[in-house]
């Protein structure tokens, strides 16, 4: 079984080609961030317009790397939702277009279920049943994964994501787009203990989350300041420990109250070294294990398409087929 992947969700065209037996192919992704920098964020229409330029040379591209002719690709899975719609849409059309030609199966794909399985890309992937925690600019979800297809929302966000939390911290501290990871170089610098912020919701139980308020803290312990100094290094730092803290102490309960023993990190937001630093010591103090996908499929990436497109089509699921594009998609109602 040969799936051809397209991911065209928001600001990055990707393509990728990946075999049941012989795992990843290839992949290729072109990132639009430098056209984005100049308005300190994604715009839809441009983004939707640039994935229209990229997507047939990137397929031809991924194609000629995995020297795989057409005959020998079985489906082409595409994002289908959620993501900005009229991205999704260029992708889905030329993914649907792609299967009549070819006579093929095209298959929509929940971006956030990629994000679910790209750790099934390492060497050392996963078994089924575990935890997730997904992470992203859009997303903060705690997920009990049970199977392909079979996905339960234990806790999320009631307001910004924690990528998104970073993203807006990191445009009061005067840095460019994208701003999470520029954020998270700059507190690398910065001294732990100067600025100590709230650790949202961790004073009550549950397992949902809520960084707007740690947002705005970080806004007042900017105000009146000089952002030339030091100071800023270590507000990133505070606000960085901050996020990476409750997430972690989140992970913790949801291990001990799931009792697995697997804990998955999905999303751009699981690149993050500090994250990745505090999540081992959480596993290890309760003799669990965590995986991380490559910091090249932590963020979108048509790899993670190809994978699922690849175990929906082994598996039979195939219903729904047909051009599809949904911009809000509840992770539960994927089915299977």
């Amino acid at each position: 079984m040969r799936v051809l992947g397209i991911e065209s969700s928001c600001d990055e065209t990707a393509v990728a080609v990946y075999d049941e037996t012989d795992g990843l192919l290839s992949h290729r992704l072109y990132s639009q961030v430098a056209m984005h920098r100049a308005y300190g964020g994604v715009v839809p229409e441009l983004a939707s317009r640039d994935h229209v330029r990229r997507l047939l040379p990137l397929v031809r591209e991924a194609l000629a790397a995995a020297q795989s002719p057409r005959e020998s690709i079985d489906g082409v899975a595409y994002t289908a939702g959620p993501g900005l719609i009229g991205a999704l849409l260029v992708g889905a059309g030329f993914a649907t277009a792609l299967g009549l030609a070819w006579a093929k199966p095209a298959i929509g794909i929940h971006h956030l279920e990629g994000h679910l399985l790209a750790p099934l890309l390492e060497p050392k992937p996963p078994d089924f049943p575990f935890l997730a925690l997904l992470v992203s600019g859009g997303h903060t979800q705690l997920v009990d994964v049970a199977a392909l297809g079979d996905y339960r929302i234990l806790g999320e966000t009631l307001d910004d994501a924690a990528g998104e939390a970073f993203d807006k911290t990191a445009k009061l501290l005067g840095l460019p787009y994208p701003g999470g990871a520029a954020l998270a170089t700059l507190a690398e610098g910065g001294r732990s203990g100067q600025f100590t912020f709230p650790r949202p919701m961790l004073d009550r139980p549950g397992l949902d989350f809520s960084f707007s308020g740690l947002k705005t803290a970080a806004l007042v312990a900017l105000r009146g300041r000089d952002l030339q100094g030091q100071v800023r290094a270590d507000v990133a730092r505070g606000f960085e420990e901050a996020v990476v803290e409750t997430l972690a102490e989140k992970c913790r309960r949801a291990l001990v109250q799931t009792g697995h023993r697997r804990l998955v990190i999905a999303g751009g937001v699981g690149a993050n070294r500090r994250l990745r630093e505090r999540l081992a010591a959480v596993v290890l103090d309760l003799n669990a294990e965590v995986y991380f996908p490559r910091t090249e499929f932590c963020t979108d990436n048509g790899a993670m398409i190809a994978l699922a497109g690849c175990m929906r089509l082994a598996a039979g699921m195939l219903h729904g087929l047909g051009m599809g594009a949904r911009a809000n998609w509840e992770l539960g109602a994927i089915g299977v």
